[in-house]
């Protein structure tokens, strides 16, 4: 898939409408709309990267910045505790061929 065909580059570019709940320069933050937790956030960088598999030495402050955000992220929606989750390739059950971080919780309060 290239990246004009990418489901989240469309989001990026605002040609597809989603709830975007935090953005930088870099990345953003969207609800999952098929969530497997009761909270359960998708943290996505803006340059389209297929998956963990296709990171280079470069990306390494990118890949960084997705965990703080996802704290950050956790802490302003007060979970306690909480899981992230990146799927790498389909047979790690990633769907969508851009990277992007899974912040999950809420299954206990």
């Amino acid at each position: 898939m290239k990246d004009k065909d990418c489901i989240f580059c469309k989001i990026i570019k605002k040609e597809i409408p989603a709830q975007i709940l935090f953005e930088n320069e870099n990345l953003i933050v969207i609800q999952d709309i098929k969530p497997a937790a009761p909270f359960h956030h998708l943290i996505i960088p803006k340059k389209h990267i297929k998956s963990i598999m296709d990171l280079e030495d470069i990306d390494k402050e990118i890949t960084s910045e997705l965990i703080f955000v996802a704290k950050e992220d956790a802490k302003k929606t007060g979970l306690k505790g909480y899981r992230l989750s990146f799927n790498v390739g389909r047979e790690g059950g990633q769907m969508i061929d851009h990277i992007h971080l899974h912040l999950m919780g809420g299954w206990f309060k």
